[in-house]
């Protein structure tokens, strides 16, 4: 499958069968590719990333290395996730970076959406490519590009896929999903043994809750947005049909509470839920108020801050999906 243009003739992989054939084929391209150089890939734990590493490693084992960056902004367990799926059960060679601390404190103070988006994406590829310095052999850098990447942007993905590395840090790409839909790369990712909560993860912005701690982050606030989430994914995650995408925001702002029959402080946390076919426009999804009042107790009750509970039914236009 040469080239960046997905062919006519090419069938829709949406069976295991078509995903074994394209995953067998895959490995013969990667290691004709390849051969006994080694390919550095950032692995943000999301689709993309994930299935790229498991072909990758049948395709070359230990032959790959995956760079995981924990700038502190991904969602309740991933990085957990990502080293016991790759590391410990895939056999992955993985460099682990907890970078939180840089990325916070550089995020400090800072409100401006743009600013926060362009701080994230600066930072993330600063700190890969230290790692990549201190890597011997490396010759290729495998990226999760998918076919609406190069329609959109002409392959290049300016976060996670690392589209932004100093000179002496280009390489040659691996890119074995890049002709592929997002539905199908995750029939593929099923057929490769990955966890169905990886498969079938929810879209996740690249500066990751930095959008959703809306205004300047500050470390407790984030925390409250990362507990949150992690109660409305596992309450809405519930219904039939599950919604596309469903998370919580909380805005820089403050709401009177009362406990333990005193007045205090606190955040309001906003619960989103919307369906979409291509992201362009979005509808507000109605959520059973038997299940909003269980969101309801559960995040007051288990997120430290959180005074108030808000749902936001905004389409997108005029709303966007995410609040930054």
């Amino acid at each position: 499958m040469a080239g960046n243009i997905r062919p006519e003739t090419m069938e829709r992989i949406t069976t295991p069968e078509l995903a074994k054939a394209f995953i067998d084929e895959q490995i013969a391209e990667v290691r004709a590719q390849v051969g006994d150089k080694k390919v550095l890939l950032a692995l943000s734990g999301g689709v993309d990333s994930s299935v790229v590493a498991a072909l990758l490693i049948k395709a070359i084992g230990k032959q790959l290395v995956c760079v995981h960056v924990n700038h502190g902004l991904l969602r309740k367990g991933e990085p957990e996730q990502v080293v016991k799926v790759f590391r410990d059960e895939l056999g992955a060679e993985l460099v682990y970076v907890d970078a939180v601390d840089r990325f916070l404190d550089k995020l400090a103070g800072v409100e401006d959406p743009e600013t926060k988006r362009k701080i994230i994406g600066a930072e993330f590829i600063e700190v890969f490519a230290e790692e990549a310095s201190k890597l011997d052999g490396i010759e290729f850098l495998g990226q999760g590009t998918i076919y609406p990447d190069i329609l959109e942007s002409d392959g290049v993905k300016a976060h996670h896929n690392v589209g932004g590395l100093p000179e002496d840090l280009q390489f040659e790409l691996v890119e074995p999903v890049k002709l592929l839909y997002k539905d199908e790369v995750r029939v593929v990712g099923k057929e490769l043994g990955l966890p169905d909560n990886m498969v079938y993860r929810q879209p996740f912005p690249g500066p990751g809750l930095g959008v959703r701690c809306v205004g300047a982050i500050t470390r407790d606030r984030l925390e409250a947005v990362r507990e949150a989430d992690a109660i409305v994914r596992e309450e809405i995650g519930k219904m039939d049909p599950v919604p596309w995408q469903y998370f919580v925001a909380i805005p820089d702002v403050k709401s009177t509470g009362i406990k333990d029959g005193k007045r205090y402080m606190g955040w309001a946390a906003v619960i989103r839920a919307i369906n979409t076919v291509d992201a362009v426009t979005a509808q507000s999804v109605e959520i059973p108020w038997s299940m909003l009042t269980r969101i309801r107790d559960r995040i007051i009750a288990e997120v430290d801050g959180v005074n108030r509970v808000l749902w936001d039914v905004s389409d997108k236009p005029i709303s966007t999906i995410e609040w930054e």
